[in-house]
């Protein structure tokens, strides 16, 4: 199975494609914040971010799903700065302190080619939400110099459907986290609004693309749409009405990975109900839930 770039976009798309995007920075608007200021002239909104692409690592990663890992890694790009300000972030210094360093596109599109050239199964993008636009670039260019693995997206749904047409046929894996179903908990956790409207829409958009994920015989993913599902305390993430949707709305074959390793990170203390780890109870809870919803892929 090619890669989508390869099996259904031409250069000339691409390019069509990327230029859309670029145009977008001059008031930006990739994703629902639709901060609209110029990030092609250094103007930043809430993702503190401009047209200069910052990366904190990059490498094969051996603590992603097993099907994204194999033997030889994900080859995963950890992005600096995200559009979401989620409080409790376990990278923090990444998303929130911005700690990383400035590569131009065709850096990043070498280190696509060395993560290929060291045997990773995919190119695993991390919070790419905001550098969309130079990440089709960089991808053209990779492209010419013989890239051919399957592209994942790895976000926190927090995703415009308008933007993500544009990555159809470029994305093979998306991999969205589903945080929250109340928005008003996602915007006093995470800075944002209408987050389940907006991650549903976005969510229903990934899967209408690439469909239920796909996985050879060797066990490694090749396409489609991949949960993400934190567990948080005190039930802050609503996941039984998470879980509703994806059942429901989206497909009782999509894997989802249900979470349990939330610990109280960043400022997490300052939350009353966010300053303890989940119990088993809380977590069990969730995932006989899931079962008795019909699904069953990607957590046992």
């Amino acid at each position: 199975m090619l890669p989508l770039y390869l099996e259904k976009l031409n250069p000339v798309e691409l390019k069509n494609r990327a230029d859309i995007l670029k145009k977008m920075l001059e008031e930006c608007r990739l994703c629902p914040n639709e901060c609209a200021v110029n990030r092609l002239n250094g103007e930043t909104g809430n993702c503190h971010s401009s047209y200069k692409v910052l990366i904190s690592s990059y490498g094969p990663h051996f603590g992603e799903e097993p099907e994204l890992v194999g033997l030889y890694g994900s080859g995963t790009i950890f992005f600096t700065n995200c559009n979401l300000s989620c409080v409790y972030c376990q990278n923090y210094d990444i998303s929130q302190l911005g700690i990383g360093h400035e590569i131009t596109t065709e850096e990043l599109a070498e280190i696509m080619i060395s993560l290929q050239r060291r045997g990773c199964h995919n190119i695993n993008l991390v919070t790419p939400t905001h550098f969309v636009s130079q990440i089709v670039e960089a991808l053209i260019i990779a492209i010419e110099m013989g890239l051919e693995i399957p592209i994942v997206y790895n976000c926190g749904g927090y995703e415009s459907v308008e933007t993500l047409k544009l990555l159809e046929n470029i994305i093979d894996i998306y991999m969205p986290d589903v945080k929250y179903s109340d928005s008003e908990v996602a915007t006093r956790l995470s800075g944002i609004k209408n987050y389940w409207n907006i991650v549903r829409a976005a969510v229903k958009e990934m899967h209408r693309q690439v469909g239920d994920l796909y996985i050879d015989r060797k066990g490694i993913a090749k396409r489609g749409l991949l949960v993400r599902h934190l567990v948080l305390p005190n039930n802050l993430a609503g996941s039984e009405k998470v879980i509703d949707f994806i059942s429901d709305e989206i497909s009782k074959e999509t894997y989802i990975n249900i979470m349990d390793q939330y610990h109280p990170a960043f400022n997490a203390d300052k939350y009353e109900h966010l300053n303890r780890r989940i119990t088993r109870d809380e977590y069990d809870k969730v995932i006989n839930y899931a079962i008795s919803k019909g699904l069953r892929r990607g957590f046992r």
